[in-house]
């Protein structure tokens, strides 16, 4: 089965997250949704694909998988991205996603 939020969206055992990304923050986080999007801050300047690293980074460390188990899958150029996350150990709390069924 699938679940489905405003920026979350189950795809088997993968979570499919709609992002808005800020480069260039003081520090990296998740500041919550906006605009049926997770809006993440990450401190990665936008240059070289350095931020969208960053990202994957970042996510694979809050959401408990190796920084290989996350990659973007639109949006590489872009502040809107669907980053997809393969079978996330955990999910950060506050927001909101449901656990995935099988």
């Amino acid at each position: 089965m699938t679940g489905t939020g405003p920026f979350w969206r189950w795809q088997g055992e993968v979570l499919a997250l709609r992002c808005q990304v800020q480069p260039r923050a003081s520090t990296d986080e998740i500041t919550g949704e906006h605009g049926g999007r997770l809006r993440i801050r990450i401190s990665a300047v936008p240059s070289d694909g350095a931020a969208n690293d960053r990202l994957c980074r970042f996510l694979a460390r809050e959401f408990g998988v190796a920084p290989g188990a996350v990659e973007i899958a639109s949006g590489h150029g872009n502040r809107l991205k669907t980053a997809l996350i393969r079978a996330p150990a955990r999910i950060p709390p506050g927001l909101g996603i449901a656990p995935a069924r099988a």
